[in-house]
């Protein structure tokens, strides 16, 4: 019996851990450089929040990430790329289109329409309920 019983609870941890393995590989991509992402071809597909920031050091671009990160699976349930772009002398095509000045994060709906754009940090219940009234 103790066999069994050891046996039901090994089972039971290999499942959660293919669960959290599963879980952390679909939000691994969810996070994408500027240079890798053409906000054309998320149309329709997914929505964008794009975070800028002058440097990768900036306190404001640590303190957004840092929520972002707390919680992405709330922004995977609404389809949500985040696009992150560091460096203004790298000149991207996100960054020419929605002309950012230091930090700031931006969403961009499935259409393509800018629905909110912001010069502080917000969290991820902010951000979704923006989102949400979309």
């Amino acid at each position: 019996m103790k066999y069994a019983l050891s046996l039901v609870f090994a089972a039971f941890a290999a499942v959660a851990a293919i669960a959290q393995d599963a879980d952390e590989r679909s939000t691994d991509d969810m996070i994408v450089s500027a240079q890798d992402v053409d906000l054309d071809a998320l149309r329709w597909e997914k929505r964008a929040l794009v975070v800028f920031a002058d440097s990768p050091n900036n306190p404001n671009f640590i303190e957004q990430m840092d929520l972002i990160e707390d919680d992405l699976s709330a922004l995977e349930r609404r389809d949500v790329i985040v696009i992150i772009d560091t460096d203004p002398a790298d000149r991207t095509d996100i960054r020419r289109e929605l002309r950012p000045r230091g930090f700031g994060i931006v969403i961009v709906g499935k259409d393509g329409s800018i629905q909110l754009r912001k010069t502080t940090p917000w969290s991820i219940r902010e951000l979704t309920r923006t989102i949400d009234k979309s």
